[in-house]
Formats: structure tokens, C-alpha cells, sequence
């Protein structure tokens, strides 16, 4: 029999990757990619009936608010789906028996270190988003204690919108751009944490908790931008400049590096460096014009 996976924020990045790859798994899984108008996670009645119906083993919650600069506006809003609906996921998956898989984010730290981040350090949000992530990761593990939360930094893909394709669109705009150079964390492509999920649920031997999953090592938004146009065969002239010549509403991790270690031991994961991993996606891009 098919083991059903449910897949919360089916239209976004990772969840259209996800929709990507799971013809390649479909011999043992059964997918249901869903999004707000299927299911909506901020109805707790809504999302205890839809786990009734379709009765996952396995669901991924691959929705999120990710707006960071408009969370500082629509705070009340961002904990709805970043904390209560993850609550609302927890309680019914505790109660099929189902695994609980919920993506997270490194901006649950502040950054203010310069060693990268065990899964166990001290978290400490500087802004609203990362804070109501936060409160959902906690919500998970005690509602569900059998919860796999995997954290993961700087997302992009061939879909929807993400650093990398804002760059290349920039690209074709103007003559030069300035990106800032001294914020440091990992690229990671949506298409590798994609696959290390499905590795996780095929995995027999489960560990629950606290992971992190990003491509590796880290580098700068300067430098990120930087191979974005040697990929790309861009001229673009890109210069390096500091957060403090680029507000925003809300305050970004200085460096938000995570160790990767506990994840590639525990599920067996060979993670990509990230430019071979950003170079594969720009080549994916390249095609599809």
C-alpha cells in the first residue's frame, strides 16, 4: 500500500519542487500538494477534518508567511500561519499518527556570533517573522514531540520569487547594482531540501527534533549576487556595501550560519556545495526561455 503524504504550501518554492520530484517516488508515495484554498491551516476545524479524510502517514508543512519586511506590519497575521497553524498541523498529526515535518529558518537566530549554529544553541529572533517561526518550531515539539523541524537559510529555486531570480531580472534592468557584503549565511536550493525530505520519510529509522539543512559553506549576499552573474555571463557591475547603507524593516542576522552535521549523520545526506547547486538552477533557468 501507498504511504499518503500531505504537502501544505503546495504553489510555493519548495513545494513546487517537491511537485517536481515526486513522480519519481510515486511507485511507494501517494501526494497531495495543497494551498490556502484547499486547506486552510489557520482553521483548526479545517485542518482536523482534512486529516480525518485523507488520512496522511507522512505531512509536510511547506507553507509559511515569509514576507520578513511586512511581518514588522502584519505581525498578527505572520504568527497565524507561522505559529498557530503549525500548532493546528502538530495536534492533528499526533493525533493519525502521522509525521510531522515542519520547514523552518535560520532567522530564528540573531546572528550575532562567528561560529556557525548547532541545533541546540540559543535562538534569539531580531525581528517579527523569525520570531513567529520560532513560536511555531516550539508549538511543534510540544504538541508533537515526534516532530522532524528542519531549518533552512536563504531559499531559491526556478520558481516563484527568490534572490537569484530578482538578481537575473536586475540583470537585463541596469548597469550596475549594489548588494550587501557583510551579512553571512548559506544559499539553499529548494530542489536539494526537496530531496533531503523525501530521504528523511524514506528513511526506516527516524530521529525526531531539531535539524538543519542548507547547502554549504557559507558566503555573503555580495558574493551570492557575484556568482549569480558569473553563471549567468552577466557584465553586470556589482558593488559590495554594508546593511547599514541598505535599511530595512526589519533586522536581518549578521551571520546566520547553521551546522549541518546532525542531519548528514542522522539521515545520511550528502549536501551540495552551493555553487554547483546555484550553477544546476541557472542552467534550469537558461532552458526555460
Amino acid at each position: 500500500m501507498k504511504k499518503r503524504i500531505l504537502i501544505t504550501g503546495g504553489n510555493g518554492q519548495l513545494g513546487n519542487c517537491l511537485k517536481k520530484i515526486a513522480p519519481d517516488y510515486e511507485l511507494n508515495y501517494d501526494f497531495r500538494f495543497t494551498d490556502s484554498s484547499d486547506l486552510d491551516i489557520t482553521d483548526e476545524a479545517t485542518v482536523f477534518d482534512f486529516f480525518e479524510e485523507y488520512k496522511p502517514h507522512y505531512c509536510i508543512n511547506a507553507a509559511a508567511y515569509t514576507a520578513v519586511d511586512l511581518a514588522e506590519k502584519e505581525e498578527e497575521m505572520a504568527f497565524s500561519v507561522n505559529a498557530d497553524a503549525v500548532a493546528f498541523l502538530a495536534e492533528a498529526s499526533k493525533k493519525l499518527k502521522t509525521t510531522f515535518i515542519h520547514v523552518s529558518t535560520d532567522y530564528v537566530f540573531d546572528g550575532e556570533t562567528e561560529i556557525s549554529y548547532s541545533e541546540d544553541d540559543f535562538t534569539h529572533p531580531s525581528g517579527v517573522y523569525g520570531a513567529s517561526k520560532l513560536k511555531g518550531e516550539n508549538l511543534a515539539i510540544e504538541l508533537n514531540p515526534e516532530s522532524i523541524i528542519v531549518r533552512t537559510s536563504w531559499l531559491y529555486s526556478e520558481f516563484n520569487k527568490n534572490f537569484v531570480k530578482t538578481m537575473l531580472n536586475l540583470f537585463s534592468q541596469k548597469e550596475e547594482l549594489s548588494v550587501v557584503a557583510d551579512q553571512f549565511g548559506q544559499p539553499t536550493n529548494a530542489n536539494d531540501l526537496a530531496e533531503a525530505l523525501m530521504k528523511i520519510i524514506a528513511n526506516e529509522n527516524k530521529t525526531y527534533g531539531i535539524f538543519h539543512f542548507s547547502n554549504y559553506p557559507e558566503t555573503t549576499w555580495y558574493e551570492f549576487a557575484s556568482k549569480i552573474a558569473a553563471f549567468s555571463k552577466s557584465k553586470m557591475k556589482i558593488n559590495p556595501i554594508s546593511t547599514d547603507q541598505f535599511p530595512t524593516a526589519a533586522k536581518r542576522p549578521r551571520r546566520s550560519t547553521m551546522d549541518l552535521s546532525k542531519i548528514e549523520e542522522k539521515y545520511n545526506l550528502e549536501i551540495k556545495h552551493w555553487e554547483q547547486s546555484l550553477e544546476e538552477c541557472i542552467g534550469i533557468l537558461n532552458n526555460s526561455k
